[in-house]
């Protein structure tokens, strides 16, 4: 009995620790004055934003396929360790997390 409690407790610290980061952080610039920096030489400099690059969807859907139950199509789209663990622990939600993450591929949300 102690062990299931303290496993369940581990797993929502995971979730828990997790979840802060599980969300892209977009940044907009909504006043160019505030965002531009002048030079000596009056050049306006605009900052420069990390963009990741795009995954090729072909292969996150045969990965998602193939070796979806080890959550292989999560970590190639560089989702949080702690959730993709979680996957592989609960082999995907029963089934349902897989289809979700399969329509959410195929939709461009994931």
């Amino acid at each position: 009995m102690k062990i299931k409690l303290l496993l369940s407790l581990f797993v929502v610290f995971l979730m828990c620790a997790n979840s802060y980061a599980s969300f892209p952080v977009k940044r907009t610039v909504s006043n160019v004055s505030d965002s531009e920096i002048v030079s000596d030489t009056n050049e306006v400099l605009t900052p420069i934003v990390s963009s990741v690059a795009e995954k090729n969807l072909v292969v996150g859907v045969l990965l998602w396929f193939f070796l979806g139950g080890l959550a292989a199509h999560r970590w190639y789209y560089g989702k949080p360790v702690g959730w993709n663990i979680l996957f592989i622990l609960t082999l995907g939600g029963l089934g349902v997390w897989w289809i979700i993450d399969l329509i959410n591929m195929l939709s461009g949300k994931f």
